[in-house]
């Protein structure tokens, strides 16, 4: 399985999956054309796309969902709520396909599993998705007001974590945005913070996690090397020896191969039964 962060940030996310030439994006928070310039950049062709799935209703993980599922043909899966929540981005000529939050689905040999996140959206999920070839397992959590044990559980024992770092709390009430954001932000229902985000990474450390890709990065209340700093220090108490990344808004990060990444366990034979 490989793994492309096209951009993360409040202006837009997407990550693009590839495993034995099935192709699917998480999200699609860019419109069609940045979308599409994205993917060029990592020399993708939209249309080999499986797949598109969102996450949730706002619109930096959402605003090009409609035009690429139109332009590309390429199937587009969303739970029911966020589908109502979305209407006008579509315009009746997707194939839309839904999904629930407790049920996982599959998409070639990729399982997505969807677990529930407190945000202020409509319907908000994160999710895990596993190579049943190679066992491999991802997991991408942004959008995050605050970890619950459910979402602890679903993150453990991921081999590549794509984590939000949002906010560093003394940047955020000292930045321009409006008080009423402020608090936003700073709730149970908002973006962690560098500091949350370092406790929800130590916790999830195990000897297998082989990297930790900071995402969502706020531009007016964070700043890349603080939260690598922040993140980074926690890591190293609990002893980790794996790659640290921060996603940039503005350009894809680079592809991450989950083969080559440090992995002592075995893969599990019985993912390629499911």
């Amino acid at each position: 399985m490989k793994v492309t962060i096209l951009g993360s940030g409040s202006d837009g996310n997407s990550t693009l999956i590839e495993a034995d030439g099935t192709r699917i994006l998480i999200d699609a928070g860019f419109s069609g054309r940045d979308l599409e310039r994205r993917l060029a950049v990592v020399e993708v062709d939209p249309a080999s796309l499986s797949g598109i799935v969102i996450t949730h209703d706002h619109s930096d993980h959402t605003r090009g969902m409609g035009i690429a599922a139109r332009r590309w043909g390429v199937p587009l899966y969303l739970t029911p709520r966020t589908r109502a929540a979305c209407h006008k981005l579509l315009s009746g000529a997707e194939e839309l396909r839904d999904y629930d939050s407790a049920e996982p689905f599959r998409i070639g040999p990729l399982l997505v599993e969807p677990f529930l996140t407190v945000h202020d959206a409509v319907d908000p999920v994160a999710v895990t998705v596993r190579d049943l070839g190679t066992g491999s397992k991802l997991g991408i959590a942004t959008d995050l007001g605050r970890p619950t044990a459910s979402v602890r559980h679903a993150l453990a024992g991921c081999d590549l974590l794509i984590l939000e770092a949002n906010h560093d709390e003394t940047m955020l009430w000292n930045c321009p945005y409006p008080w009423s954001v402020k608090q936003r932000i700073a709730s149970s229902h908002g973006h962690l913070s560098n500091r949350a985000a370092a406790e929800l990474a130590r916790e999830l450390h195990h000897a297998d996690l082989g990297a930790v890709v900071l995402a969502h990065l706020s531009d007016s209340s964070n700043d890349p090397g603080l939260a690598a700093e922040v993140v980074g220090s926690a890591l190293e108490r609990a002893r980790f020896a794996g790659r640290l990344m921060v996603a940039p808004q503005d350009r894809p990060l680079d592809p991450i191969d989950l083969a080559a990444l440090p992995k002592k366990r075995p893969a599990d034979p019985q993912l390629s039964l499911l």
